[in-house]
């Protein structure tokens, strides 16, 4: 039976928050000051009906919108959602009794998402490929994404063709698609094993279309064409699944302020550097030491390098850093630092670098809650908070990134 509510906020994951009875009902796809009606299921509610509109509200982008869980604030109006997501930053912060400059949203622009992850499952109706419903187990099939790049638009048929070949479940198993300067990157997990007959039939369709690579599980079942980044002027060749962030120009605006706040320091380190999206473009300017726990990732990095040129010395180290952060010791060698961890943030290396003596720090995070717990912990240790810059690279999500640039004075020794 549905209910009438006036939404008063917006919640952290994009959802209307109404107030009802003294408990508060999460209604997806509303704004604030909308008056309208929905089904209620304890804290949550399905909308049926909007009776009064917010001026803040906007005709989506997309005709999936609302079913295929991809996004969930296409309907806001562009300036009001580039300030609720400054917002989320700034609040994350002031928790942390965290008062500091926070600049405006860098914005992301529509059709530049070059990192795509689909769900995928075989049907008697045939072959579904798409995103799964919000609090759901069902693939909504898209036939077209305005926050996804062209290339990866256009080859959604080829996907879905190649997804069937592939596949050797009858459970749902994902597709992660990344554009590169190669063509179509194509890694594949949870889709079964394949059989000989499968591997020679899905490599000739690679083939036949174009695509860079294929891989299941980590195994590269053909490579056509190396799937090559571009990390500022150096050349990357991408190992299966490695991670990259989802917009360039998102990359690019987080390095250009990692790299123009570590400019002074002759030798940098970068924690959790992934395939060096950093330390090949601090390494135009700085000597660089480079630690992540992923093998194949440190290998390309270490490749790029050793194929690049004009570039100082750049040299990497195997380290899970959760279980074995870098020391306040050996972090003291250096006299810049950027890292850049999983969502879960990087409270033990927050804690080595806050006893450390490196003058310059950059923070850099997809989550502003356990960024906000780490900043705590460097200025605790006596750093000073600069900046803090927010950026949008997922798109009418409720995710936002964010650099943080902190600096200490270099202690006599």
């Amino acid at each position: 039976m549905s209910a009438r509510f006036t939404i008063a906020k917006l919640g952290a994951q994009g959802d209307g928050i109404a107030s009802t009875d003294g408990d508060e009902v999460f209604i997806p796809f509303t704004l604030p000051g909308e008056i309208v009606t929905a089904v209620r299921q304890k804290d949550r509610a399905a909308l049926m009906s909007v009776l009064e509109t917010s001026p803040l509200r906007i005709d989506p982008a997309c005709r999936h919108f609302t079913e295929c869980g991809g996004c969930a604030l296409q309907h806001f109006e562009a300036k009001a959602y580039q300030q609720w997501k400054r917002e989320k930053v700034v609040q994350a912060l002031k928790a942390k009794g965290i008062v500091c400059e926070v600049d405006a949203l860098v914005p992301c622009a529509p059709h530049t998402r070059r990192r795509v992850v689909f769900s995928a499952r075989r049907t008697d109706a045939g072959m579904l490929l798409g995103f799964v419903r919000a609090l759901s187990s069902e693939i909504i099939p898209i036939e077209e994404c305005p926050i996804s790049l062209p290339a990866i638009v256009s080859a959604l048929d080829r996907l879905r063709a190649l997804a069937g070949l592939v596949c050797a479940t009858p459970k749902p198993f994902h597709m992660t698609v990344t554009v590169t300067a190669s063509g179509l990157d194509v890694a594949v997990q949870d889709a079964g094993r394949l059989g000989e007959n499968q591997r020679r039939v899905a490599s000739n369709f690679v083939m036949a279309e174009g695509l860079a690579k294929l891989s299941v599980d980590g195994e590269v079942i053909i490579e056509p064409k190396k799937p090559v980044v571009q990390f500022g002027s150096i050349a990357v060749a991408m190992p299966p699944g490695a991670f990259l962030q989802a917009t360039e120009a998102a990359e690019q605006t987080m390095a250009s302020l990692v790299g123009r706040h570590l400019s002074r320091a002759k030798k940098v380190t970068d924690l959790f550097a992934g395939c060096g999206s950093f330390a090949l473009r601090l390494a135009s300017k700085s000597e660089v030491h480079a630690v992540e726990g992923d093998a194949p990732a440190l290998a390309a990095l270490d490749r790029a390098f050793r194929f690049a040129s004009g570039l100082k010395r750049v040299t990497s180290e195997r380290r899970d850093l959760f279980r074995r952060p870098l020391t306040f010791k050996e972090l003291n060698g250096f006299d810049g630092l950027v890292f850049d961890p999983p969502r879960a943030g990087a409270e033990d290396q927050s804690k080595q670098i806050a006893r450390s003596d490196v003058p310059l720090v950059a923070a850099v995070s997809c989550n502003p809650v356990t960024l906000a717990r780490d900043l705590r912990i460097l200025i605790d240790g006596g750093y000073a908070l600069k900046n803090v810059t927010p950026i949008d690279q997922f798109l009418w999500s409720p995710h936002v990134e964010a650099v943080a640039l902190l600096e200490k004075p270099r202690r006599r020794r």
